[in-house]
């Protein structure tokens, strides 16, 4: 008998991870700063920001920022978890993880309007201080993409559940227990 899974990231959440992933591997790792395709897959990660911004508000379930958002109390209450190693199970971001996938799309906002103004506003052309808060913003959101991918793996030992696996396919095992 095979186990029962619930539906929790919706297709425009799970689409916009792998956009803004793949865009910020490519830019980072692939492609030459100033080159073409790097100005467009930063512009493509900045209109998915949008989207998932958007979508935040109209969409359902754990795609909403009501459902997730990092408010002090559900931040303290996690905390507290992690400290005296008691489980914290919700369906959808654990408010720490929340948190920092605030700051990673601020960050990517902040990656495409330096890059805008960088390439496409005269006044802006050579600044130092503008391709050096790009370079800083891009080693920012490296640092913090390891974090996520580390605290995934924490997580899904912790949890014994394959939470990145859960972005993939979109549906995850009902909770155990009470925390949502």
């Amino acid at each position: 008998m095979s186990e029962v899974h619930l539906k929790l990231w919706d297709p425009i959440v799970r689409l916009f991870h792998l956009s803004v992933a793949g865009a910020f591997v490519a830019n980072y790792w692939l492609n030459e700063a100033g080159e073409c395709w790097h100005e467009w897959l930063g512009y493509y990660a900045v209109v998915w920001l949008v989207i998932r911004f958007i979508w935040g508000f109209i969409g359902k379930g754990a795609a909403r920022w009501s459902d997730f958002f990092p408010t002090y109390s559900r931040l303290k209450l996690h905390l507290r978890a992690l400290i005296k190693r008691e489980p914290y199970h919700r369906m959808g971001h654990s408010p720490l993880g929340a948190l920092v996938m605030i700051f990673m799309m601020l960050i990517i906002l902040t990656l495409g309007i330096s890059g805008f103004m960088m390439e496409e506003i005269d006044y802006f052309w050579g600044e130092d201080w503008l391709q050096n808060l790009h370079m800083w913003s891009a080693n920012t959101l490296l640092c913090l993409v390891l974090i996520h991918i580390t605290a995934a793996i924490f997580e899904s030992y912790r949890l014994k559940e394959n939470l990145p696996l859960s972005m993939i396919t979109g549906s995850r095992k009902p909770l155990k227990s009470k925390t949502k």
